[in-house]
């Protein structure tokens, strides 16, 4: 058996699987020290079971993703770029927010070296610079150190070379190679790498926390925590790599999407007591982004899936005659606001319990919303959700559409925007499930010169690259497949140049109960 929990910013989710079966489940409100909750929210379903019969606990987490959005939990980081003579025109973090800078600087430094497109190198490493930047680390003493080198991805050696030097020289400073972030694009691999490098204290602590509160309940069984496309990464790999958990909500929504209706291509919206988050089911899986990703104010491109949020869920405040409704919402004091619950807010939730699609046992007041607001409601949030839905439409193709989450009840109707709608059994803890039934992946990524060799080669050394990435994260060879190949054009290159980028996955390889 395995459990599944997510950890949101309103509610905790937790359920027990037995293969596809649902044993037990909850849906708990999220506690202010998130500890407690979690350890409430797993003693409910293991309530009349054994602890020792658990194989698997995974978990998908906000606090990486909050830690940066309210500039709390972030370390000091020095950011050396290597890269000139170029690239000196736009130092680290020159677009950031003044407060997030404030957070996270350990200083800035660029050097030389790097490479071009094709291999080429921009510069020599100088032994000179190298010493003076090791002296000025030592005494400067930041919490870690990124190293960013042009075109990195493609060509890592130099940036693993002086990884391994600073390290050696700076005992108890945490030094950190980009290429293992980011994909292609300095500046936002840079930036990614900055902000997973400023969450490592932090993530050492929370992966200690997760491991005490499983111990706590009896628990034996390895730890894992979802990731931004949908599978796991263990503890740690999170000590590593916090950042690479920071959509790990909306993606687990997403896996869950598929794995109560079997729909391998769909759009999932998962509504939330704030928010709604829309995202694409591609063969399964999360579709992701090509786009650069703003994470707190900061410009990335690592992976992250293809979401947008607006702000509609179970808490959004309703205006005057229905003519509005969100962003603003009461969130987790809905029980003490709402109409519904004896309070004096208008909320979506009075709207769907007055209109009968949502049936709440305590509630006061079945019927707390007059029939023409409560018309004018549901005519707005369809045409909010038409046009994301809209957005999200893959070439325009007509998907199926999933609502999943426990504000699924608020949304009327059986289409959005010519979609049909479908409502699984267990929406409210889709994302439970997305993160027990959650597999392993691994991702490379490459240029493809005119000239040099062909697309199929440089695709199957990709893949090889992806699957041993797999195989070092815990997946079972025999199930590694390839779930995605990406091939975007580069312009502006004197030959024809593309980017390629393989996802593969496979199933998490049994491993012995922890003793």
């Amino acid at each position: 058996m395995r459990i599944g929990l997510d950890v949101g910013g309103t509610h905790t989710d937790a359920v027990l699987m037995d293969g596809s079966q649902v044993i037990a489940r909850v849906k708990a409100t999220t506690t202010e020290d998130v500890a407690s909750g979690i350890e409430a929210a797993l003693a409910s379903v293991l309530e009349g079971q054994s602890p020792a019969a658990v194989d698997l606990l995974t978990i998908g987490t906000t606090q990486f993703t909050n830690a940066v959005v309210e500039r709390k939990q972030l370390s000091r980081v020095a950011a050396v770029r290597v890269c000139l003579p170029a690239g000196r025109g736009l130092m680290p973090r020159a677009d950031w927010p003044q407060d997030l800078i404030a957070a996270t600087d350990g200083g800035s430094y660029l050097i030389h070296g790097g490479h071009l497109y094709d291999g080429r190198p921009l510069s020599e490493l100088q032994e000179r610079e190298l010493t003076e930047l090791t002296q000025t680390l030592s005494d400067t003493r930041p919490a870690a150190v990124v190293v960013s080198c042009a075109f990195s991805p493609t060509q890592p050696d130099q940036e693993d070379r002086l990884v391994a030097r600073l390290a050696a020289a700076l005992p108890g400073i945490r030094v950190c190679a980009s290429h293992t972030m980011g994909g292609l694009g300095l500046i936002e691999r840079e930036n990614a790498s900055i902000l997973n490098a400023s969450l490592l204290d932090f993530a050492d602590r929370v992966a200690n926390a997760l491991v005490e509160s499983s111990k706590k309940l009896g628990l034996q069984c390895p730890v894992y925590v979802s990731q931004n496309d949908g599978t796991l990464i263990d503890l740690e790999r999170v000590r590593q790599f916090p950042a690479l958990t920071f959509a790990s909500g909306p993606t687990n929504s997403i896996r869950g999407a598929w794995a109560l209706t079997g729909l391998a291509d769909a759009i999932v919206i998962d509504v939330g007591g704030t928010t709604s988050d829309i995202g694409v089911l591609k063969n399964g899986f999360p579709r992701q982004s090509n786009l650069v990703i703003d994470v707190g104010g900061a410009r990335t491109n690592f992976r992250m899936p293809d979401v947008i949020a607006i702000g509609l869920g179970g808490g959004s405040l309703i205006g005057p005659d229905g003519k509005t409704c969100g962003p603003q919402s009461v969130a987790r004091e809905l029980r003490e606001k709402a109409l519904c619950f004896g309070g004096f807010v208008m909320t979506l939730t009075d709207v769907a319990v007055s209109q009968g699609r949502l049936v709440i046992s305590d509630a006061s007041c079945s019927k707390p919303v007059e029939a023409k607001v409560c018309e004018a409601v549901d005519t707005l949030i369809v045409e909010k959700l038409a046009a994301a839905v809209d957005l999200m439409k893959p070439g325009g193709a007509i998907l199926p559409v999933i609502l999943v989450g426990g504000g699924a009840p608020l949304i009327p109707g059986d289409t959005l925007a010519g979609c049909p709608i479908v409502r699984p059994d267990n929406a409210d803890v889709a994302n439970a499930i997305g993160a027990s039934i959650a597999q392993v992946s691994g991702e490379a990524e490459g240029m493809r010169v005119a000239g040099a060799d062909s697309r199929e080669i440089v695709i199957e050394n990709l893949t090889a690259i992806a699957s041993e990435k797999a195989l070092s994260a815990g997946a079972d060879s025999a199930t590694i497949n390839v779930v995605n190949v990406e091939e975007v054009d580069i312009p502006y290159m004197a030959t024809d140049t593309s980017r390629i980028r393989v996802s593969v996955v496979g199933d998490l390889a049994r491993r012995e109960v922890l003793a």
